[in-house]
């Protein structure tokens, strides 16, 4: 995962986009089973290019994540999922010591962009960052979470051109706000990326007409443990300018600290945690 937003080619973000519309063409009939998470959920929850003044867009994405529900698994259905990816031209990408990943796809096309199968645990035993092995070469990341972006989903309309020149419109299920924010704070207490970082912060700041409306989404889920180790790690790493949550924005949008982006992260931060807490936060800038 790059560390910098420079490093995201604004022809690489818009194949992303295309190969989820491509997808989408694809696996009509399992949508329901479905739901896009990672980077690519910004722009989709986000009007882009009619932004405020000051408020710059997303940068994307590199890759495409779709989390799998765990009905998935009932019946078999995992067989058609993977036979129609299959058909579709994707196959099993390569890691870097050249071995096929089954975890992670590719699209057989003009160019080509890797998508990441996630799941839910189902089992006692199960570890974040496992795989579930579905087929000799099909898996999925067992993601504690997951659970969430099923729960706070949004049906977004996506249109455009697939890889394949097809210009295309289908609606997917897309990670809601709440659960985004729960899930990219999860990964960041794992891996304490940057663009994690990032991706929680443009979603807090500019979703919908306010915090307001991302607090809305995200009490309904306070609940879940996931949820509340989430919440833990927003207080912890995102309320002061010089822990390590606003810094990394900084770091991603301008290489190096900038006190004006990490008090902003911290304030918005700070707010939607007040909101779904039901009380303030001592927020220290």
């Amino acid at each position: 995962m790059p560390r910098y937003a420079s490093e995201y080619a604004s022809r690489q973000v818009q194949l992303a986009r295309s190969t989820c519309l491509y997808v989408a063409t694809k696996l009509g009939d399992l949508k329901d089973e479905i739901v896009v998470v990672g980077g690519l959920v910004p722009s989709l929850l986000i009007p882009q290019g009619k932004r405020a003044a000051g408020v710059s867009e997303h940068v994307g994405t590199l890759d495409l994540d779709l989390g799998l529900a765990l009905g998935l698994l009932k019946n078999g259905r995992y067989h058609t999922l993977a036979e129609r990816l299959r058909n579709a031209g994707f196959t099993q990408d390569k890691s870097d010591q050249g071995n096929p990943t089954r975890q992670r796809w590719q699209i057989v096309g003009p160019e080509s962009v890797t998508v990441d199968f996630l799941i839910p645990p189902s089992r006692p035993k199960d570890r974040g960052g496992a795989l579930r092995h579905l087929e000799k070469d099909f898996a999925a990341f067992i993601t504690p979470g997951l659970d969430l972006a099923f729960a706070d989903r949004r049906l977004v309309s996506i249109d455009g051109v697939t890889p394949f020149g097809e210009r295309a419109a289908r609606d997917m299920w897309v990670c809601g706000p709440g659960a985004y924010v729960l899930l990219k704070a999860l990964a960041f207490g794992l891996r304490g990326q940057n663009k994690d970082a990032y991706d929680l912060y443009y979603v807090v700041r500019n979703f919908g007409l306010g915090v307001q409306d991302v607090a809305a989404s995200l009490v309904p889920l306070t609940q879940n443990k996931d949820a509340k180790e989430a919440l833990k790690i927003l207080g912890r790493d995102f309320l002061e300018v010089d822990s390590p949550g606003p810094l990394r924005v900084a770091e991603f949008l301008f290489g190096g600290p900038d006190g004006d982006t990490q008090a902003d992260v911290v304030g918005f931060v700070g707010d939607l945690l007040a909101r779904c807490e039901g009380g303030s936060r001592r927020v220290r800038t």
